[in-house]
């Protein structure tokens, strides 16, 4: 519309003449939106927000009085908010276009004055600090204005005087001796790896020749290879023929290897297991047979010995008797005589020819064919019974020296049937007792009376 203003986003307007005014300003700033301007009664200005940008090239002299030429460039705009838009305004508003050199001719003053008190290493060494100085002596001034500086940056400085190229010259001096120095470097180090790429270039070629060569090689042994093919075939096949043959032949040995074992050994074997057994058996046997033989005469010794100690204890009992009979005997006689008892002379007579007949007991027992069942207990009661029939016949004879009417029927037993009746039983007493003596001796034998035995029936009859 003709009277309604619209500032751009970068621009301000300033409309005066209104009642509607700031406290401090006496116009009224509009940004952001657009304002109704009154034709004739109110006036409406735009100020341009936009950064601006001004170039500094001002000749400095430093704290060692050496002149410099400095060339920086600020970057600056008006300040958004109404301060300093009506400051800018009151200052610029006539004169927009001229801003960057008024800005340019406030911060080379204040250029100078920092520089004046700064050595050139430091003004070369320390830029940012020149530039911040230089900033915040200008920032009053700035701000009174209505502008914002965004930035100040020193570009270059000159040196008409060539103190900053001799002072630079050491460093270059140092700069280019390690420049040449590694320029050298560089191309030994070339050197060396152009030397490598050559000596592997040869060894490339080497190795390629020998692989040209060894294909070559390979090639020919290839095709001499197929022209041996033919008889290298017709050699591998007769190999395999006399390969399989030779299998053959070993199976063949193996075959008759068995049959030899199954036809020859095996049934060898068994033959002689067979003979080691019967021979086991037979030496086993014949060791049976002489352990069996020397226990039969072991035991055939031991009954001997048996016999042999028994006759002897019979012949020394027959001797003990013979002379304890011929002591009482004696005695007998001796009272007989001495009482004038024809009786009991007889019943001496007896007693006297009792050793004898027990003797010849004793004899007939030794040559009688006996068979003892109990072995030597059964000899010792055999010798026993008879001692104990001898003695019986002693104390009967001693009883009847007392008694007539007895020694009477004595003297009949022994005329008469003493012999009889020791015969018949073999426990008798009288006269006839050693024939009954050897009559029992022949009852336990169960064979018929031997010549001592006859002896002794022929004497005691001769008694009576």
């Amino acid at each position: 519309m003709l009277f309604w203003h619209v500032p751009a986003p970068n621009e301000a307007l300033l409309i005066s003449g209104s009642k509607r005014q700031a406290q401090d300003t006496q116009f009224r700033i509009v940004t952001g939106h657009g304002s109704f301007v009154m034709p004739i009664k109110q006036k409406a200005r735009m100020l341009s927000l936009a950064l601006r940008e001004a170039e500094i090239a001002e000749d400095c002299v430093t704290q060692q009085g050496i002149r410099l030429t400095v060339r920086a460039v600020t970057v600056f705009k008006v300040g958004d908010d109404s301060a300093s838009i009506a400051n800018a305004a009151r200052r610029f508003l006539a004169e927009q276009d001229r801003m960057e050199e008024l800005v340019g001719r406030i911060f080379a003053g204040h250029l100078r004055s920092i520089i004046g008190g700064l050595t050139v290493e430091q003004i070369i060494r320390e830029r940012d600090r020149v530039a911040q100085e230089v900033k915040s002596g200008s920032h009053t001034e700035m701000e009174k204005l209505g502008i914002v500086v965004d930035a100040l940056q020193i570009q270059e400085i000159e040196d008409a005087s060539g103190y900053i190229t001799n002072l630079a010259a050491p460093h270059a001096s140092a700069v280019a001796s390690q420049a040449r120095i590694a320029q050298a470097k560089a191309d030994q180090l070339a050197a060396e790896r152009e030397q490598e790429a050559l000596a592997l270039k040869a060894q490339y070629e080497r190795d390629t020749a020998i692989k040209r060569a060894g294909f070559v090689a390979e090639t020919e042994q290839a095709n001499a290879r197929a022209a041996q093919a033919g008889p290298l075939a017709e050699a591998r096949a007769s190999q395999e023929v006399i390969e399989e043959q030779t299998a053959l032949a070993q199976r063949q040995a193996d075959l008759a290897a068995r049959r030899l074992e199954a036809e020859v050994r095996r049934p060898a074997d068994a033959e002689a297991y067979r003979q080691r057994t019967l021979a086991e058996a037979q030496r086993d046997r014949a060791k049976f047979e002489a352990e069996g033989e020397a226990y039969r005469r072991t035991t055939l010794a031991t009954a001997e010995a048996q016999a042999v100690r028994v006759q002897a204890d019979g012949d020394a009992y027959a001797e003990r008797t013979t002379a304890e009979a011929q002591a009482a005997a004696n005695s007998a006689r001796a009272d007989s005589l001495k009482g004038g008892n024809q009786e009991l002379i007889a019943a001496f007579r007896v007693i006297e020819h009792l050793p004898a007949l027990v003797d010849a007991a004793s004899r007939g027992l030794a040559s009688a064919n006996l068979t003892v069942l109990n072995g030597t207990e059964g000899v010792n009661q055999v010798v026993a019974g008879i001692v104990g029939q001898g003695l019986a016949i002693l104390d009967s004879l001693r009883q009847s020296a007392g008694a007539a009417p007895r020694a009477s029927g004595l003297g009949r037993f022994a005329a008469g049937g003493g012999v009889s009746e020791g015969a018949g039983a073999g426990t008798g007493a009288g006269a006839g007792t050693g024939a009954g003596a050897a009559g029992a001796g022949a009852g336990v034998a169960g064979t018929e009376p031997g010549p001592a035995e006859r002896e002794a029936q022929g004497g005691v009859a001769g008694l009576a």
